[in-house]
């Protein structure tokens, strides 16, 4: 068996191994590395792909997010609304920009941010809600686009972990995520679903003035050489990384299903367990039949029941199985976020997932070996 990692990066990268290094090598050779025909191609093929009118790349997926904060203006004070249970960039950004990040709890099937919560916390300083897509499926769209319109406020989509998944709309409608809200940020970490060689990141709108402004932002705020309309940032993806990322989109559909297919296979082995819950998704569906893409499965992530997760994330590492723990501490309780107005008794799922979930090895490369292997080490131990 070959040896198991979280993400093999290796062996996706031998299936366009000859794709990525000639075009590195055209990018080397031509010295274009900053703003080069790669950027603006991979901007466009990644428009096409997306549906979506304008693609601004930037440096990583977390200026992503910033750089939209700042285009829409938002003010010192604002408060911005997100999930407790996510990575601390999200509200990194937010507590950045001097504005006033307020966490809410998750829905305990999806992870995702649960719109009773967002709307128990709007304020008449609310400005925004950052939805994020967590493990690679769409929060519930439907219902918090109808708040922001409901209170006139921005959404932000964070889709790091979901590009390719698809939301269906109550009436049948389909959007890609991050199309969806009013901007969005993804990254391009090595480890993501479209990743790159490096850092990199990229923001959605289908906001012509938005875009325009985005534009300004991410090159220190000019739009002509050394005029400086909009207070700006240095953050751009370089082309070398685009160049990556050009090779892998045409990919990325099959790269979800191949990541679709190793979670039915998961989930297969893993049903009937009374102590494990296998993922579901806000579609309804099981997640990984043939035809859906509302999952694209960044993370496989289960709940352990009878508080075996700990000793499960020790027993898998000793078997030469990684695993993750996302997230093992809440952002309400991490030291750079606290604030007297967080209610423990409001995060009840938060701070019971955190106690129970696991992420298993999760890439385009899994094989059957593998999967059985990791699943029976799994099902022995949470049954002993």
């Amino acid at each position: 068996m070959k040896k198991i990692q979280m993400v093999d990066l290796n062996g996706q990268y031998e299936g366009i191994k000859d794709q990525v290094d000639a075009s590195i090598s055209e990018v080397i050779e031509s010295t274009a590395f900053i703003n080069g025909p790669e950027v603006k191609a991979f901007q466009k093929e990644l428009e096409a792909y997306l549906g979506v009118k304008h693609v601004i790349p930037c440096g990583n997926g977390t200026d992503a997010l910033q750089i939209c904060m700042m285009g829409l203006g938002l003010k010192p004070g604002d408060e911005v609304i997100t999930a407790d249970f996510t990575f601390a960039a999200t509200v990194e950004v937010i507590a950045l920009l001097q504005l006033t990040p307020v966490l809410v709890d998750v829905d305990p099937e999806t992870f995702n941010i649960d719109p009773v919560a967002i709307e128990k916390a709007i304020t008449p300083k609310t400005k925004a809600i950052v939805p994020v897509h967590l493990f690679g499926q769409c929060a519930n769209m439907d219902a918090i686009m109808d708040l922001a319109n409901k209170h006139n406020l921005y959404v932000i989509e964070d889709n790091a972990q979901g590009i390719g998944a698809t939301y269906t709309f109550k009436d049948g409608r389909k959007s890609k995520s991050g199309t969806i809200g009013h901007v969005a940020s993804t990254s391009f970490f090595p480890s993501k679903n479209l990743g790159c060689y490096g850092d990199g990141g990229a923001i959605f709108t289908n906001d012509d003035n938005l875009a325009h402004t985005l534009r300004g932002i991410v090159n220190h705020g000019m739009y002509v050489r050394y005029h400086h309309d909009v207070v700006g940032v240095n953050s751009r993806l370089d082309s070398i990384q685009a160049a990556v990322l050009r090779a892998k989109l045409p990919n990325l559909d099959t790269y979800n299903h191949k990541r679709r297919e190793a979670a039915r296979k998961y989930s297969k082995a893993f049903a009937g367990q009374e102590h494990i819950v296998v993922p579901v998704t806000v579609n309804g569906c099981d997640g990984i039949c043939q035809s859906c893409d509302c999952h694209v499965f960044h993370q496989y992530t289960l709940r352990i029941l009878n508080e075996k997760r700990d000793k499960l994330v020790q027993h898998l590492n000793e078997n030469g199985v990684p695993c993750g723990v996302y997230y093992p501490i809440p952002l309400h309780r991490q030291k750079a976020y606290l604030d007297d107005r967080y209610n423990e008794a409001d995060f009840k799922v938060t701070n019971q997932l955190i106690k129970e979930v696991i992420s298993l090895p999760m890439h385009t490369e899994l094989d059957d070996e593998q999967i059985d292997f990791i699943t029976k080490l799994v099902i022995d131990f949470v049954n002993k």
